[in-house]
């Protein structure tokens, strides 16, 4: 089975973004400022932004002076455009920055939206989008407000081989879809602060589940109708005092697809997804790594489908990078945006509700 992948992948999109802009913007790189200076920031996106045509770090934010000093000195981020979490406010007088990459704890993404969008930047908001629906519901507001766009992290929504699954399902290769199964989830260390839910919003399912429920709305394109859902502590080791270790839940879409997922933090849960069709299935595992996507698919009546995603980490961070920075100098709106995001928050706030407990 012969499927050309470069008509439906992130490059045909930007690029016809990128072509109805002058020659002068087509040239310009987006400036990017780090708020917060984490594993996912100084391991992925940052490096991204350096093999970047389209984006770079022009600004870093960080309550510690020493590691600021460090990746200044690497990234070539004058003094001047260091800031700490108090004087967060003045990066509106900056014209080296036009957006922020905030890639802080879940309970921090909407007061640093909100305050970015303020300061008259644009804002890539890494997901869950916040730990409440009113939160995220006030960030959608306050870039409307200032007239800034809002894109969350969803960077598998732009990963070829998702979007090849994607297609291949919108194309009705699989035919009819009847079910899809997901599951996600690691082994937690103690102390790590996705364990206090202050901070998290919740356990797994705000982390890493959020990936499977992303998975099944955009693979069928429907917004799930109906949950029922458990979150359940196996492990009485202390390291779930205030969060869940384990959310398995299913969902009813209007087409009748029954989508069914787990998500952990009590074991190592390869992320993967399958989808089951009258007439084959696909599975992609693992489906939401930042390198090694592989998708298997079994077509009744073809040839087995077998493909990688060669592309090496952080392959991933600028191709979502350069997508935000086409549609700030377009002045498009970008595919996973607030609203994209909210919806997962509506939907996760439900699945809480449906396994007894609450969000936030």
């Amino acid at each position: 089975m012969e499927i050309n992948r470069r008509h439906f992948t992130y490059g045909l999109a930007a690029g016809t973004l990128l072509s109805s802009l002058p020659a002068a913007a087509q040239e310009k790189r987006l400036g990017y400022c780090i708020v917060g200076l984490g594993r996912i920031s100084m391991g992925h996106f940052m490096p991204a932004c350096k093999m970047s045509q389209r984006s770079r770090v022009t600004a870093l934010v960080s309550g510690h002076p020493d590691k600021a000093a460090k990746m200044a000195q690497e990234y070539d981020v004058p003094t001047k455009n260091l800031y700490n979490y108090d004087d967060f406010d003045k990066i509106a007088g900056n014209p080296d920055i036009d957006a922020v990459y905030i890639a802080l704890p879940n309970n921090m993404h909407a007061e640093y939206t909100i305050r970015a969008a303020n300061a008259g930047k644009h804002v890539l908001c890494e997901k869950p989008m916040a730990t409440t629906v009113k939160d995220s519901q006030n960030m959608i507001a306050a870039c409307k407000a200032a007239n800034k766009r809002l894109m969350i992290a969803y960077r598998c929504q732009y990963e070829p081989t998702n979007l090849l699954a994607i297609k291949m399902i919108r194309d009705g290769t699989l035919g009819t879809i009847q079910a899809i199964e997901s599951a996600n989830g690691f082994n937690e260390k103690a102390g790590e602060w996705r364990l206090d839910k202050k901070m998290a919003g919740g356990g797994p399912l705000m982390d890493v589940g959020i990936y499977s429920l992303n998975a099944c709305r955009y693979l069928i394109g429907e917004e799930p109708v109906k949950f029922s859902a458990y979150a359940t502590v196996i492990d009485q080791d202390g390291r779930f005092n205030t969060v869940e270790e384990n959310d398995g839940w299913t969902m009813r879409f209007p087409s009748g697809v029954v989508a069914s997922c787990n998500t952990t933090y009590g074991a190592n849960m390869p992320g993967f997804f399958r989808v089951h069709g009258s007439k084959g299935m696909i599975h992609m595992e693992p489906a939401f790594a930042y390198e090694g996507i592989r998708l298997k698919a079994e077509i009744h009546g073809q040839a087995p489908v077998d493909q990688s995603e060669e592309e090496k980490d952080p392959a991933q961070f600028v191709r979502e990078a350069d997508y935000f920075a086409v549609c700030v100098f377009s002045n498009q709106e970008p595919k996973t945006n607030g609203q994209e995001g909210l919806r997962d928050m509506q939907h996760m706030e439900q699945i809480y509700k449906s396994a007894g407990r609450t969000m936030g």
